[in-house]
Protein backbone atom coordinates (compact mmCIF):
# COMPACT_ATOMS: atom_id res chain seq x y z
CA UNK A 1 0.00 0.00 0.00
CA UNK A 2 0.77 3.51 -0.17
CA UNK A 3 1.91 5.11 3.14
CA UNK A 4 1.75 8.63 4.27
CA UNK A 5 4.56 9.58 5.89
CA UNK A 6 2.89 12.89 6.85
CA UNK A 7 0.34 15.34 4.53
CA UNK A 8 1.33 18.84 3.82
CA UNK A 9 0.21 21.32 6.07
CA UNK A 10 -2.74 23.28 4.61
CA UNK A 11 -3.23 20.61 1.32
CA UNK A 12 -6.35 19.52 0.30
CA UNK A 13 -5.66 16.02 2.18
CA UNK A 14 -4.48 17.93 5.61
CA UNK A 15 -7.74 19.89 5.69
CA UNK A 16 -9.93 16.42 5.41
CA UNK A 17 -8.23 14.13 7.40
CA UNK A 18 -5.67 11.95 6.51
CA UNK A 19 -3.25 11.87 8.92
CA UNK A 20 0.52 10.34 9.48
CA UNK A 21 1.00 6.94 9.36
CA UNK A 22 -2.47 6.06 6.95
CA UNK A 23 -2.30 3.52 3.72
CA UNK A 24 -4.13 4.39 1.15
CA UNK A 25 -5.68 1.08 -0.05
CA UNK A 26 -7.63 2.32 -2.84
CA UNK A 27 -7.91 5.10 -5.40
CA UNK A 28 -11.57 5.53 -6.78
CA UNK A 29 -12.01 1.98 -5.30
CA UNK A 30 -9.57 0.41 -7.57
CA UNK A 31 -6.98 -1.49 -5.45
CA UNK A 32 -3.33 0.17 -4.85
CA UNK A 33 -1.57 -2.94 -3.49
CA UNK A 34 1.45 -3.53 -5.56
CA UNK A 35 1.34 -0.20 -7.74
CA UNK A 36 3.81 1.57 -8.41
CA UNK A 37 4.51 4.84 -5.97
CA UNK A 38 4.58 7.38 -9.35
CA UNK A 39 1.51 5.04 -10.86
CA UNK A 40 -0.58 5.85 -7.63
CA UNK A 41 1.10 9.69 -7.35
CA UNK A 42 -0.58 10.04 -11.12
CA UNK A 43 -4.06 8.82 -10.70
CA UNK A 44 -4.54 11.15 -6.97
CA UNK A 45 -3.44 14.18 -9.41
CA UNK A 46 -5.84 15.68 -11.51
CA UNK A 47 -7.36 19.25 -12.11
CA UNK A 48 -7.98 21.73 -9.39
CA UNK A 49 -11.99 21.86 -8.34
CA UNK A 50 -12.16 17.52 -9.84
CA UNK A 51 -12.75 15.00 -6.97
CA UNK A 52 -10.62 11.97 -5.93
CA UNK A 53 -11.63 9.29 -3.29
CA UNK A 54 -9.13 7.60 -1.00
CA UNK A 55 -10.26 4.25 0.79
CA UNK A 56 -8.03 4.46 4.25
CA UNK A 57 -6.30 1.91 6.32
CA UNK A 58 -6.25 3.47 10.01
CA UNK A 59 -4.56 1.63 12.96
CA UNK A 60 -6.89 2.89 15.53
CA UNK A 61 -10.06 2.25 12.97
CA UNK A 62 -11.59 -1.14 12.60
CA UNK A 63 -13.27 -0.55 9.15
CA UNK A 64 -12.01 1.53 6.26
CA UNK A 65 -12.11 4.77 5.86
CA UNK A 66 -13.08 6.83 2.64
CA UNK A 67 -12.43 10.80 2.50
CA UNK A 68 -13.78 12.28 -1.14
CA UNK A 69 -11.20 15.08 -1.15
CA UNK A 70 -11.17 18.04 -3.86
CA UNK A 71 -8.13 18.66 -5.71
CA UNK A 72 -7.12 21.84 -5.44
CA UNK A 73 -3.51 23.98 -6.38
CA UNK A 74 -1.50 23.78 -2.77
CA UNK A 75 -0.43 27.11 -1.77
CA UNK A 76 1.38 26.56 1.50
CA UNK A 77 2.54 29.16 4.17
CA UNK A 78 6.23 28.53 4.47
CA UNK A 79 6.69 30.45 7.87
CA UNK A 80 4.31 31.05 11.07
CA UNK A 81 5.10 32.28 14.25
CA UNK A 82 3.34 33.13 17.60
CA UNK A 83 4.20 34.12 20.96
CA UNK A 84 2.67 30.98 23.11
CA UNK A 85 2.91 33.01 26.43
CA UNK A 86 4.84 35.90 28.05
CA UNK A 87 8.66 35.23 26.86
CA UNK A 88 8.10 32.33 24.90
CA UNK A 89 7.54 32.49 20.93
CA UNK A 90 6.87 29.49 18.65
CA UNK A 91 8.11 29.54 14.90
CA UNK A 92 6.66 26.66 12.69
CA UNK A 93 8.60 26.27 9.04
CA UNK A 94 6.48 24.13 7.32
CA UNK A 95 8.71 23.88 4.17
CA UNK A 96 12.08 25.17 2.89
CA UNK A 97 11.00 27.66 -0.07
CA UNK A 98 12.18 30.68 -1.44
CA UNK A 99 11.41 33.06 0.50
CA UNK A 100 11.57 31.20 3.71
CA UNK A 101 14.38 32.82 5.20
CA UNK A 102 13.02 36.33 4.64
CA UNK A 103 9.61 35.47 5.77
CA UNK A 104 11.24 34.27 9.04
CA UNK A 105 13.34 37.10 9.50
CA UNK A 106 10.53 39.47 9.22
CA UNK A 107 8.50 37.44 11.59
CA UNK A 108 11.21 37.07 14.26
CA UNK A 109 11.92 40.96 14.19
CA UNK A 110 8.03 41.49 14.85
CA UNK A 111 7.92 39.00 17.71
CA UNK A 112 11.19 40.73 19.16
CA UNK A 113 9.78 43.74 18.61
CA UNK A 114 6.63 43.43 21.03
CA UNK A 115 8.62 41.07 23.21
CA UNK A 116 12.27 42.47 23.75
CA UNK A 117 12.83 40.17 26.74
CA UNK A 118 12.95 36.65 24.80
CA UNK A 119 12.91 33.83 27.55
CA UNK A 120 13.08 30.70 25.14
CA UNK A 121 12.26 29.72 21.40
CA UNK A 122 10.64 26.48 19.91
CA UNK A 123 11.48 25.59 16.46
CA UNK A 124 8.83 23.56 14.92
CA UNK A 125 9.76 21.17 12.18
CA UNK A 126 7.62 18.77 12.69
CA UNK A 127 6.50 16.79 9.07
CA UNK A 128 8.66 19.17 7.04
CA UNK A 129 9.52 17.63 3.96
CA UNK A 130 12.50 20.27 3.52
CA UNK A 131 12.56 22.03 0.07
CA UNK A 132 15.69 24.23 -1.16
CA UNK A 133 19.23 24.03 0.73
CA UNK A 134 19.57 27.88 1.04
CA UNK A 135 16.48 28.04 2.88
CA UNK A 136 17.95 25.71 5.63
CA UNK A 137 21.44 27.34 5.57
CA UNK A 138 19.47 30.78 6.26
CA UNK A 139 17.34 29.52 8.92
CA UNK A 140 20.28 27.40 10.68
CA UNK A 141 22.87 30.43 10.00
CA UNK A 142 19.89 32.73 12.04
CA UNK A 143 20.65 31.01 15.61
CA UNK A 144 24.02 30.14 15.32
CA UNK A 145 26.69 32.49 16.80
CA UNK A 146 29.54 32.62 14.12
CA UNK A 147 28.65 33.30 10.56
CA UNK A 148 31.80 31.01 9.39
CA UNK A 149 30.16 28.20 10.97
CA UNK A 150 29.84 24.82 8.83
CA UNK A 151 26.17 23.73 8.54
CA UNK A 152 26.38 20.83 5.85
CA UNK A 153 28.55 18.92 3.44
CA UNK A 154 28.16 16.41 0.79
CA UNK A 155 30.72 13.73 -0.55
CA UNK A 156 30.24 11.97 -3.80
CA UNK A 157 31.98 10.12 -6.30
CA UNK A 158 32.75 13.55 -8.50
CA UNK A 159 34.57 15.92 -7.52
CA UNK A 160 32.32 18.61 -7.84
CA UNK A 161 29.96 16.94 -6.00
CA UNK A 162 32.30 17.60 -2.45
CA UNK A 163 31.20 20.96 -1.19
CA UNK A 164 30.99 22.79 2.18
CA UNK A 165 27.71 24.81 3.04
CA UNK A 166 28.32 27.77 5.53
CA UNK A 167 26.09 30.25 7.14
CA UNK A 168 27.56 33.21 5.38
CA UNK A 169 25.13 35.60 2.99
CA UNK A 170 26.47 33.74 -0.38
CA UNK A 171 25.04 30.24 0.63
CA UNK A 172 21.43 31.66 1.80
CA UNK A 173 20.72 34.96 -0.05
CA UNK A 174 22.96 35.29 -3.81
CA UNK A 175 20.88 38.56 -4.50
CA UNK A 176 19.07 41.50 -2.51
CA UNK A 177 20.17 43.01 1.23
CA UNK A 178 20.95 40.16 3.67
CA UNK A 179 17.69 38.99 5.41
CA UNK A 180 19.24 37.99 8.62
CA UNK A 181 21.58 41.22 9.16
CA UNK A 182 19.00 42.83 11.33
CA UNK A 183 17.82 40.08 13.33
CA UNK A 184 18.18 40.60 17.53
CA UNK A 185 21.62 39.60 18.77
CA UNK A 186 18.98 37.87 21.27
CA UNK A 187 18.67 34.95 18.22
CA UNK A 188 22.26 33.82 19.09
CA UNK A 189 21.47 32.99 22.61
CA UNK A 190 18.08 32.43 23.83
CA UNK A 191 17.20 28.95 24.33
CA UNK A 192 15.94 26.78 21.96
CA UNK A 193 14.26 23.39 21.56
CA UNK A 194 13.60 21.87 18.15
CA UNK A 195 10.49 19.81 17.63
CA UNK A 196 10.73 17.07 14.90
CA UNK A 197 8.92 13.87 13.91
CA UNK A 198 9.12 11.25 11.75
CA UNK A 199 8.11 13.85 8.95
CA UNK A 200 10.55 16.48 9.46
CA UNK A 201 12.88 15.24 6.20
CA UNK A 202 15.84 16.78 3.99
CA UNK A 203 16.55 20.29 4.88
CA UNK A 204 14.88 19.96 8.05
CA UNK A 205 16.98 17.16 9.24
CA UNK A 206 20.16 20.00 8.03
CA UNK A 207 18.87 22.55 10.50
CA UNK A 208 18.09 20.19 13.28
CA UNK A 209 21.61 18.29 12.75
CA UNK A 210 23.35 21.87 12.68
CA UNK A 211 21.53 22.91 15.75
CA UNK A 212 22.26 19.61 17.70
CA UNK A 213 26.14 19.30 16.71
CA UNK A 214 26.87 23.03 17.89
CA UNK A 215 24.68 22.32 20.89
CA UNK A 216 22.92 25.34 19.87
CA UNK A 217 19.46 23.70 20.69
CA UNK A 218 17.38 20.83 22.05
CA UNK A 219 15.98 18.41 19.94
CA UNK A 220 12.66 16.76 20.61
CA UNK A 221 10.43 14.60 19.43
CA UNK A 222 10.81 11.50 17.10
CA UNK A 223 13.41 9.79 14.99
CA UNK A 224 13.32 11.65 11.63
CA UNK A 225 12.94 10.74 8.26
CA UNK A 226 15.91 10.32 7.18
CA UNK A 227 16.67 11.94 3.13
CA UNK A 228 19.90 13.11 2.65
CA UNK A 229 20.81 12.57 -1.07
CA UNK A 230 21.80 14.57 -3.72
CA UNK A 231 19.75 13.39 -7.05
CA UNK A 232 19.50 14.49 -10.51
CA UNK A 233 16.65 13.38 -12.46
CA UNK A 234 17.63 11.95 -16.09
CA UNK A 235 15.17 11.98 -18.97
CA UNK A 236 15.06 8.19 -20.73
CA UNK A 237 12.52 7.60 -23.52
CA UNK A 238 10.06 5.31 -20.89
CA UNK A 239 10.18 7.83 -18.14
CA UNK A 240 12.65 9.65 -15.71
CA UNK A 241 15.89 8.42 -13.83
CA UNK A 242 16.50 9.74 -9.99
CA UNK A 243 20.48 9.54 -9.74
CA UNK A 244 22.39 10.04 -6.49
CA UNK A 245 25.23 11.83 -7.13
CA UNK A 246 26.58 12.69 -3.22
CA UNK A 247 25.09 12.59 0.06
CA UNK A 248 24.82 15.29 3.06
CA UNK A 249 26.59 15.19 5.58
CA UNK A 250 26.56 16.92 9.43
CA UNK A 251 29.00 18.67 11.02
CA UNK A 252 29.48 15.62 13.23
CA UNK A 253 30.55 13.62 10.43
CA UNK A 254 26.78 11.79 10.54
CA UNK A 255 24.93 10.90 7.22
CA UNK A 256 21.21 11.87 7.50
CA UNK A 257 20.50 9.21 4.51
CA UNK A 258 17.92 6.30 6.43
CA UNK A 259 19.17 7.43 9.45
CA UNK A 260 17.85 10.68 10.06
CA UNK A 261 18.48 12.53 13.67
CA UNK A 262 17.96 11.10 16.89
CA UNK A 263 16.76 13.51 19.81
Amino acid sequence: YVEIVAPIEDSPAWHAGIKEGDLITQIDGRPVQGLPIDEAIKRMRGEPGTRVTLTIARKDSPAPLRFTIARSEIVQKSVKAKMVEPGYAWLRIAQFQEPTVDDMAAKLQALYRDNPDMKGLVLDLRNDPGGLLPGAIGVSAAFLPQPEQLIVSTKGQLPDSNQQFYGRREFYAQRGADPLAGLPAGLKTVPMVVLVNGGSASASEIVAGALQDYKRATILGSQTFGKGTVQTLLPLSTGQLKLTEAKFYRVSGKSTQDRGVTP
